[in-house]
């Protein structure tokens, strides 16, 4: 973990080319459980696949097991939404200056409340975000300012994101003139992506995976 202007962070740097450790600066924000476990291992998994990635502990350091705790831990943390926007940004400043940053601009990966930040993010700070991955979490607010290309895995069975809400999400987008690459997943639910959720399903997990980093080479990665 490091320490930022505001809150602590976890930062996973590629491996090293000729002596070298650098990459497309990747942003990630966690779902409502907080930064676990499986969150920092993602972070070291998109490190593998050559990408600089810094993820926010937005809980400082706490983090839930059941729903009840992330419930509670959400609605604690979110009500000071100023405190949050301040560690996001501060996140974002230290990715942009960060010798081993190669992209011009940065990636955003969220997942569900990190999704409905990460969206926020882009359309508060649009010269830093040049793309954004979502995993099941949109955004009902003011998007205008965004300029990311985006791309979104969502689950066919999902009560916290139903498809009629995620459809005209995606409309919004278009109607923006934005690049929106948007996926569903059969069978999946809410939390598909998370190996430590019940609602796991490798598959379309895989799947995502390998759309996730191929949309960020294509979109961050600087021309040879």
């Amino acid at each position: 973990m490091i320490t930022l202007d505001n809150g602590q962070a976890y930062l996973a740097l590629p491996e090293a080319k000729q002596g070298v450790e650098q990459g497309a600066g990747v942003l990630l924000l966690h779902a409502w459980w907080g930064l676990t476990d499986f969150f920092k291992t993602l972070a070291d998994r998109l490190a593998a696949e050559g990408f600089v990635v810094l993820a926010p502990d937005l809980y400082n350091g706490e983090t839930a097991s059941s729903i009840e705790e992330a419930e509670r831990l959400s609605q604690q943390f979110e009500s000071d939404s100023d405190r949050m926007i301040a560690q996001i940004d501060s996140a974002i400043d230290f990715l942009t200056v960060h010798p081993a940053v190669t992209s011009d601009g940065l990636g955003l990966v969220g997942f569900s409340m990190g999704a409905n930040w990460g969206l926020y993010t882009a359309h508060h700070q649009p010269e830093a975000i040049a793309a954004v991955v979502v995993f099941y979490g949109t955004y009902g607010g003011n998007l205008s300012q965004m300029r990311a290309d985006f791309q979104g895995h969502f689950a066919q069975n999902d009560d916290f994101e139903p498809l009629e809400g995620v459809a005209q999400f995606e409309k919004t987008l278009v109607d923006m003139g934005l690049e929106t690459n948007l996926f569903i997943y059969e069978g999946a639910g809410h939390w598909f992506f998370e190996t430590d959720r019940p609602a796991y399903h490798a598959e379309s997990a895989q799947l995502a995976w390998d759309r996730t980093v191929k949309f960020l080479h294509d979109k961050l990665d600087t021309p040879d």
